[in-house]
């Protein structure tokens, strides 16, 4: 009788052990369920703006910093570029989009030169602009090498350009005075986003550029303009990334387009130095920018509108003389620190040349928008350059400085861009990194409870053995 007594109180001791070990299961496994949902629902909410401070102080070699520049660009600079590069006379983008790669040959749709651009109808032409060619059919599959995203639209208003002179710049690849081959593209219609433009072709632009034109950095061996060279690139790179994050084709099945925030992060927001880099670029156009102050002020945007034309005028001087820009950044960047030694003029030269070659590599981009897009701001870019270092002297800037129609038209649109780009990563940046963070390390996560889970059976299980 004490056997069987003894046998069946250890019998229901297993069946105790038994039921523990089946609520237990039952309690992680509800765990489980709940942590997800909430860790989905704790995603869509931290899709709303974190105005988390995580970049402060002086933004390194300019005068403003972090907290400045993002509220000066919220208050300020992002509302009244949205509105300015909206206006007929910032619009139109005169571009050559002829793609004749100087550096390597037969890259993908540019071995056919007619098919990469698929021309509007030319009554929506400007008389002045209209010149007789052969293309091919926009529908072409040929064309764009089958993305159809890639593809420029070209259709633009009857506008004419007046009051501009045509120069020159001698910081870019481009003879911006050779309208032949010229044509133009409105740019509200072709928005920088994503083109599915990937793979060998892409990296080989960006590898050209950063491993044959752009000094290694950081090196200690590097002076301080060659630093700044390679900081406007990969600030510029940073922005371009950003926005193919930003606008990026979610499903191409649904046509279904988002925020790709997995790929800014990748891309941009895991490194710092991106990042820094990005307001270091931002801060030197707008120096830009506000140098040319008086230019911009007395330039003349007649488009034959004069309603548009009026809001125009009025859009730059909103933008140049703002009381709370002036008051809090008069000066982005000093340029003055540059070139100093016997050796400026010769390493401006120098540097001069490897942007040069950086805005011909443009023309060996393999898809027509990312094309578009890289050449406006390589363009911009270097009328920026051209502001702060062709000329010498503020008081001598109005008698020596001569910007193209064209230049402006890039200089803005490209400030505009890098305006988007910082406000982007000021308010969704934090978001996105606790997300991304969160994937790979939450310690609530799906995946760590069946850790969990899968340990506590195992320990069970050896308990349960050894009585």
């Amino acid at each position: 009788m004490a056997k069987k007594a003894e046998n069946e109180t250890e019998a229901r001791g297993k069946r105790w052990r038994l039921m523990a070990l089946i609520g237990t299961l039952v309690v992680l496994f509800i765990a489980m369920a709940v942590s997800s949902k909430a860790s989905t629902r704790l995603s869509l909410f931290r899709q709303t703006p974190c105005h988390c401070a995580k970049y402060t102080g002086i933004v390194e070699d300019c005068c403003c910093d972090y907290e400045t520049v993002d509220r000066l660009n919220k208050e300020v600079l992002h509302p009244s570029l949205q509105e300015l590069v909206k206006t007929p006379f910032f619009r139109y983008f005169k571009v050559k989009l002829w793609c004749d790669c100087p550096f390597w040959p037969d890259d993908g749709m540019c071995r056919l030169r007619d098919c990469s651009v698929c021309e509007c109808p030319e009554s929506e032409f400007p008389e002045l602009f209209k010149e007789p060619r052969n293309v091919l059919s926009p529908d072409d599959p040929i064309c764009q090498e089958g993305k159809p995203q890639a593809a420029v639209d070209r259709t633009i208003d009857s506008k004419a350009f007046r009051g501009w002179t045509e120069t020159d710049n001698p910081w870019t690849n481009d003879d911006e005075t050779d309208n032949s081959e010229m044509t133009y593209v409105n740019l509200q219609l072709n928005p920088e986003r994503y083109t599915g433009y990937t793979g060998p072709s892409a990296r080989r632009i960006w590898d050209s550029v950063y491993s044959e034109n752009c000094p290694k950095y950081p090196s200690e061996e590097l002076c301080r303009e060659e630093k700044i060279l390679y900081k406007l690139i990969s600030g510029l790179h940073s922005s371009i990334s950003i926005h193919i994050a930003a606008d990026y084709l979610l499903d191409e099945a649904t046509n279904l387009w988002g925020q790709n925030l997995s790929l800014m992060y990748d891309r941009v927001l895991r490194y710092p130095d991106r990042v820094r880099n990005l307001y270091f670029t931002y801060l030197f156009v707008l120096r830009a920018v506000t140098k040319a102050a008086d230019y911009l002020e007395h330039a003349e945007y007649d488009t034959a509108n004069p309603t548009e034309d009026l809001k125009t005028q009025s859009l730059i001087k909103q933008l140049l003389f703002n009381p709370k820009l002036q008051a809090a950044c008069p000066v982005p960047f000093d340029e003055a620190k540059l070139w100093k030694g016997q050796r400026g003029p010769e390493l401006k030269q120098e540097i001069q040349k490897q942007f040069r070659n950086i805005s011909a590599i443009m023309d060996c981009v393999g898809c027509e928008k990312c094309r578009l897009w890289g050449k406006l701001q390589v363009l911009g870019l270097g009328t920026a350059l051209k502001i702060l270092f062709s000329v010498d002297g503020r008081e001598h800037l109005l008698q020596s400085l001569q910007l193209q129609r064209n230049e402006v038209i890039a200089l803005m649109n490209l400030l505009n861009r890098l305006s988007e780009s910082v406000r982007f990563v000021h308010e969704m940046g934090p978001s996105a990194e606790k997300i991304m963070e969160g994937q790979i390390s939450s310690p609530s996560s799906p995946s760590r409870l069946w850790e969990m889970m899968r340990t506590f059976i195992v320990k069970k299980t050896e308990v349960s053995s050894n009585q």
